[in-house]
């Protein structure tokens, strides 16, 4: 249970301890703000509701995307501060981008926060690396997920990843270097301790925080100068999701102790909230986010080249190779004349020749080799088996999805599957234009070794069984909408007035980026870089009054 946060006392409050920063949450937003505050002197704390530190960067890819960096800038890559602005200004404000206007079409809001990431992101980086808490490689052969946009002037080169990691498990890397940097550096790190309310002087100042440790205690720790949440978004609340984000989310792949604890903390003192509709999307295997089984991720690689995606009626609606945030809203197209979500949950279908070469244990993928745990992939000798297969399969899960199979589904998987044949035959998609994006080729996964195919990412489906089928969904990485903060990362009541004493970084806050998803790493960029301003600024507040 949640407790409201602490109304202001009506006599001096007891602290079983007292720092000069309070900061909740223990991935990259957490570690990075208690690092950066620690390195100018303070005496800092890092509370974590879970058993262990990372949150949901420990299960990420750990990339972050740094524009204009240190290691752009000596590879000769240029990223001109007026290009960048229009390109996020683009993704991120359709319906208003304007070029030729001062701001872009941007609100103010927007516009200030997405320059103040371009300024401070190098900066940020460079700091974390000289300190040897998060040593970076430069992959310049990732692109951006927007690289063909006119506005891309630095198509590769703004991705950062963890020294020594590969592509899918850079976040381990990223949290073990980062937290053995903040005990190195005399950082108290506490993990099963959740916040769950925040206390105030008389004058309305936040001061402090209660938590609750795992033997059930209730601590009471001061702040001197202030409390940073980083305790991320609430994925893995049903009620919250299905309030603000539509309830077709099943749920996804953020760290399970993302249940909007700030939200919830934060309401009393009535703060700004913004973007609660928006969330940083992918697809996830639907059988895996029902179970909340913590080794989810989402799809960011849906391999296969023999392999489509088909909704209710057994028709393609989709380019399966399209970057995960925007494959996502396919799964919310709404059938006004049948009053029905058509695509609420898709259904991969592969056959044997994508099973042999397309498998991988990693990326999300759900064709997986011989040996990893198989048990949302179902089978059939022949499709209208496996037609049979998947109808029980989702009658299984119908209390909780009420989703089915159209009568016609075989019959029109059949047309669908001869279609694109001849796509893959050509090597054009003439629906969907799959594979003509750099990005669909960067996550296209493997392929059959020698294959002389006219599109990488497409081969016909065989007429021979055995079929492959898994359950779709729509899901989050974790979400981007609660209290607004300035680019100092100081959390703004309804009136747009910083709230003395209180921080937020990450994805427990407002993400500026609305519903776009720039590039990978465009979560932890923002990240590091507003860990990095809010550090800064929380080292200038004076020592708050603890006194009625």
């Amino acid at each position: 249970m949640v407790r409201p946060a602490a109304a202001a006392p009506t006599s001096a409050p007891r602290f079983d301890a007292e720092y000069d920063v309070v900061v909740c949450g223990s991935g990259m937003a957490g570690l990075g703000t208690a690092l950066f505050s620690r390195w100018q002197g303070n005496e800092v704390v890092v509370l974590e509701k879970a058993g262990s530190v990372g949150g949901t960067t420990a299960k990420s890819g750990g990339w972050y995307w740094m524009p204009n960096n240190a290691a752009m800038k000596k590879a000769g890559i240029a990223d001109p501060k007026p290009d960048f602005m229009k390109l996020v200004a683009r993704l991120s404000a359709p319906l208003t981008y304007s070029p030729s206007s001062a701001k872009l079409g941007l609100s103010d809001w927007q516009y200030d926060m997405f320059e103040a990431f371009y300024e401070s992101a190098g900066t940020a980086a460079e700091l974390l690396s000289d300190k040897g808490a998060l040593p970076y490689q430069h992959p310049t052969e990732i692109v951006d997920y927007w690289a063909e946009l006119p506005e891309n002037k630095a198509p590769k080169g703004r991705v950062l990843m963890p020294l020594g990691a590969e592509p899918y498990n850079g976040g381990q890397f990223a949290i073990r270097t980062l937290s053995s940097a903040a005990r190195r550096d005399g950082i108290a790190i506490k993990t099963s301790h959740r916040v769950q309310g925040l206390i105030r002087n008389a004058r309305g100042e936040v001061i402090g925080v209660e938590a609750t440790t795992a033997e059930g205690s209730v601590l009471r720790l001061r702040a001197k100068k202030a409390v940073v949440f980083a305790s991320g978004g609430f994925t893995h609340d049903a009620q919250l999701r299905r309030d603000f984000l539509g309830g077709s989310v099943v749920g996804g792949c953020a760290a399970p102790s993302n249940e909007g604890d700030f939200l919830r903390v934060s309401s009393p003192l009535g703060v700004q909230l913004a973007n609660m509709n928006h969330a940083w999307n992918c697809p996830v295997v639907l059988e895996k986010a029902l179970a909340r089984d913590g080794s989810l991720w989402g799809t960011f690689s849906a391999s296969g080249d023999s392999m489509i995606y088909v909704n209710k009626y057994g028709r393609r609606v989709v380019n399966e190779k399209l970057q995960y945030n925007e494959i996502t809203r396919a799964f919310w197209a709404w059938d006004g004349p049948r009053q029905e979500f058509p695509n609420q949950l898709l259904v991969a279908v592969w056959d044997q020749q994508a099973q042999d070469h397309c498998a991988q244990p990693n990326y999300g993928s759900f064709i997986v080799p011989p040996g990893n745990n198989d048990g949302h992939v179902i089978k059939g000798a022949t499709r209208a088996e496996l037609t049979k297969n998947i109808a029980a399969r989702l009658a299984q899960y119908r209390e909780q999805v009420n989703f089915s199979l159209a009568p016609d589904f075989q019959q029109n998987l059949e047309e669908t599957i001869q279609r694109f044949n001849g796509f893959a035959h050509a090597g054009k998609d003439l629906d969907f234009h799959r594979g003509e994006r750099p990005v669909e080729l960067m996550f296209n996964g493997p392929n059959k070794a020698g294959s002389d195919k006219k599109n990488s990412t497409m081969s016909p489906l065989s007429d021979q069984g055995p079929f492959y089928a898994t359950l779709i969904a729509p899901g989050t990485l974790d979400t981007k909408g609660g209290p607004r903060t300035d680019t100092h990362g100081r959390v703004l009541d309804v009136a747009g007035k910083p709230i003395a004493g209180l921080y937020g970084v990450g994805n427990c806050v407002a993400s500026a980026s609305g519903p776009a998803y720039w590039a990978g790493g465009a979560t932890l960029g923002p990240i590091v870089t507003f860990a990095y301003r809010a550090a800064n600024a929380l080292h200038k507040e004076v020592v708050k009054d603890a006194s009625a």
